[in-house]
């Protein structure tokens, strides 16, 4: 907070000002309070912009949007004057440093440190997009950590679900590195819009920097669109959901409520030290909800989906049926069949790891366990861990619902 300027308002309709709490593109923020006491972020629109029509149409858009939505993810609407010389509008104050500050104050988050603030963040744009309201300029910046959990503020430039991206033609709005490709290009945006900021902004949580790097506007963009994320740093239990959020095409991400789902079990996990003991191609057929899964971990998907022939034989011209590496070739001479990261043992497949008629009397005419390539039987989950896991899910979700209950009523 800094102290009011001498050309700073002490009073703004019925609400006397104390500090400023930072100034943007449209005008500057202050803390205010009315006669009960009640704190308010009150934000006054620029001087020069209050002439400007376009700028006053766009923080009607703010006001509008601000008054639509309903949940405990975003400040409250508390009073508003359109009209004024100066147009004004008054939220409620949210104590609390901003995402992008607590990251380069103190560093990444834990991993189940941003799960969880994912997962509420997710929520609180199931109740905006609801509200057929898109952000559009969802950034750490914009995420504020109170006690209470994260508040989405800064509806500057929401804009209705379908809407078009262009203030003046090709001039994308938003914020470089956070911005989705149908933004940049101009398209409408879509609550997919958001999902992609949403995911950007979990990754800057995870390793203090966009996945997109750093430079100009222009280079930023042209990342955006043509290029891969860079998430090294991202925890691998986050990485292959915060990827599928980064997807170029809308239709292959996921939507809020799969992610507030996902995040959930997530930050349940890692806050108890579980991790995800899963190998990655099981892993992604959760954490990528686009069911794309040939894209992420093609090797392994193919060994999977040839494993599950009921009579231990692969079928030809499928890929990954092949003996070597998992790519549908036979091994090399002087190769052995264990040779490659990928190769599985001959007895796992063909007639060597069938059981014999005999093994099926013995065992009271069930066949014998299929074995791994070291004789041993293949993991069963533990039903104990499996039951811890299954309360702690239940009980971290109860206590998330109980607080956005308890959000709304405030």
């Amino acid at each position: 907070m800094m102290r009011l300027r001498r050309e700073d308002p002490r009073v703004v309709g019925s609400f006397r000002l104390h500090r400023r709490l930072g100034a943007g593109g449209m005008g500057v923020v202050y803390l205010g309070s009315d006669r009960r006491g009640q704190r308010v972020a009150l934000k006054v629109i620029r001087p020069d912009l209050a002439e400007d029509q376009e700028f006053r149409s766009r923080f009607a858009r703010e006001v509008s949007a601000a008054r639509r939505i309903r949940g405990g993810c975003t400040a409250r609407l508390v009073a508003a004057d359109l009209e004024a010389e100066r147009p004004w509008f008054a939220t409620q104050y949210v104590p609390g440093p901003s995402l992008h500050d607590k990251v380069a104050e103190e560093g990444p988050l834990t991993a189940s440190a941003i799960a969880a603030i994912g997962a509420a963040l997710s929520e609180g744009l199931v109740a905006v997009h609801e509200a057929g309201v898109v952000h559009r300029d969802l950034k750490p910046s914009n995420i504020l950590l109170s006690p209470k959990g994260p508040r989405i503020i800064d509806f500057g430039i929401a804009w209705a679900t379908g809407a078009s991206t262009l203030t003046h033609v090709g001039t994308a709005v938003g914020s470089p590195g956070f911005l989705a490709p149908e933004q940049v290009r101009g398209a409408a945006v879509t609550p997919a819009t958001d999902v992609f900021s949403l995911g950007a902004t979990l990754a800057y949580a995870a390793t203090a920097d966009s996945p997109f790097g750093h430079g100009s506007s222009e280079v930023m963009l042209y990342r955006v669109v043509h290029e891969e994320p860079h998430l090294q740093g991202v925890p691998d239990a986050l990485a292959p959901l915060v990827r599928a959020c980064l997807a170029k095409d809308p239709e292959d991400r996921p939507t809020t409520l799969q992610l507030s789902m996902r995040l959930k079990e997530i930050a349940a996990r890692e806050a108890h030290g579980l991790g995800d003991s899963r190998p990655p191609a099981q892993r992604a057929r959760t954490e990528r909800p686009t069911g794309r899964l040939t894209e992420e971990y093609p090797e392994e998907y193919a060994e999977q989906r040839t494993e599950r022939r009921s009579d231990g034989t692969p079928v030809p011209g499928r890929p990954g049926t092949g003996t070597g590496a998992g790519q549908g070739k036979a091994p090399a001479k002087g190769q052995g069949p264990h040779s490659g990261p990928h190769s599985r043992p001959s007895s796992a497949r063909g007639t060597g790891s069938r059981p014999s008629g005999s093994t099926a009397g013995r065992t009271g005419g069930r066949p014998a366990p299929r074995t791994t390539g070291t004789g041993r039987r293949p993991s069963r989950p533990d039903p104990k861990l499996m039951r811890q896991r299954l309360i702690v899910f239940v009980v971290v979700t109860l206590i998330v619902a109980l607080g956005i209950a308890l959000a709304q009523k405030l």
